[in-house]
């Protein structure tokens, strides 16, 4: 892959949005990162944002990405693309790409996205930062060294690295689109703009069936009665500390006193006593409730980069050194085992006296 010359790059404008719907419905990511977009491009000189909407008979989702700042929505539409398949997306998206030049394509790091980023950024030559949690425009070298061009205006993807130890910025300061992957939960959204209609730009892309094409013979859907953490407003987090599955009936009763909902730290998925679609953290779900307790779980970096934005945390540990207690607004230091049941109690008498 070698480096583009500063005329190549400078025909690549606009911050671009891969908009990820399923089943004919937009995933959270894409007004996520659309939001995000308009922050971007607000650093950048007449950036305009602009999402890639892809799939079968999508069009009528354009104006819900407008309201979240999409100044153009570009549609690829087609029979072949009603479900996710590599192939076709990958080449859907690397045809907008090469037709329409963003100088910067951001997707979600969903389990689609992170099939499609990887293979999209191949297929247009470009650098690709997976699993980004902050994005920012900037100078490339962050500092300027000697005999190297500084540059500027440049897409500065942050990420965890090391098994979330450390945090890496990186830049593709030679190669456009700056391409990015980005978690979910992670960005906020913009207060959305009722009643937007998008300017939509229909883009005809010719599918031709080759051997990378494969043949979808069923799709089954996982049915789950789960509450989506990332939109609970309380959670009743559990880490190994609680010790067993059953002794998560504790936290059942904390949660249902409070209006909250139960989730847990990857050690308890490890363990198998919750489902993987609990989990809290950087190789779980990035979490923003307005409270958070966290009860028997000791804090390591990567639980925290999970919730670490909740507005008040609460942690309840006998370890007093434990780090989670660095983030926690309130601690108290004790046995979960009777400070978790005093606690719901004092909430339902709270809650007894206001009825």
């Amino acid at each position: 892959m070698g480096a583009m010359t500063n005329e190549q790059i400078a025909q690549y404008k606009d911050v671009f949005v891969f908009a990820q719907q399923v089943d004919g419905e937009l995933s959270g990511i894409a007004l996520e990162l659309t939001s995000e977009a308009t922050r971007l491009a607000a650093n950048l000189d007449n950036a305009k944002v602009k999402a890639v909407l892809v799939g079968d008979n999508v069009k009528g989702l354009a104006d819900q990405l407008a309201e979240y700042g999409a100044d153009e929505v570009i549609v690829v539409e087609d029979p072949i693309l009603k479900e996710y398949m590599t192939e076709p997306y990958t080449h859907a998206l690397a045809s907008v790409i090469n037709e329409f030049k963003p100088e910067i394509m951001l997707v979600g790091a969903t389990a689609i996205g992170r099939d499609l980023g990887p293979c999209v950024s191949a297929r247009v030559a470009t650098g690709l930062t997976a699993d980004c949690t902050m994005l920012e425009i900037g100078d490339f070298p962050l500092n300027p060294m000697p005999g190297r061009e500084q540059k500027h205006k440049q897409l500065l993807m942050t990420r965890p690295a090391f098994g979330g130890n450390t945090i890496a910025t990186i830049a593709c300061p030679d190669n456009r689109p700056q391409m990015a992957t980005v978690r979910p939960g992670v960005m906020q959204r913009i207060e959305p703009k009722k009643g937007a209609k998008a300017n939509v730009v229909e883009f005809k892309v010719d599918f031709k069936k080759d051997n990378k094409y494969v043949e979808i013979l069923e799709v089954v859907k996982n049915v789950s009665d789960v509450v989506d953490i990332m939109d609970a407003k309380i959670l009743v987090s559990g880490g190994r500390g609680v010790g067993s599955p059953e002794n998560f009936a504790i936290l059942d009763d904390l949660a249902a006193a409070i209006g909250g909902t139960v989730s847990c730290s990857r050690a308890v998925v490890d363990s198998g006593w919750k489902p993987k679609d609990l989990q809290v953290g950087q190789t779980g779900k990035t979490v923003r409730p307005n409270v958070y307790f966290a009860i028997g779980i000791s804090g390591a970096i990567q639980h925290v980069a999970g919730m670490e934005e909740s507005d008040i945390i609460i942690a309840i540990n006998k370890d007093e050194d434990a780090p989670i207690f660095d983030v926690a607004d309130y601690g108290v230091v004790g046995d979960l085992n009777k400070v978790v049941p005093l606690l719901t109690e004092a909430i339902k008498a709270e809650v007894a006296k206001k009825q």
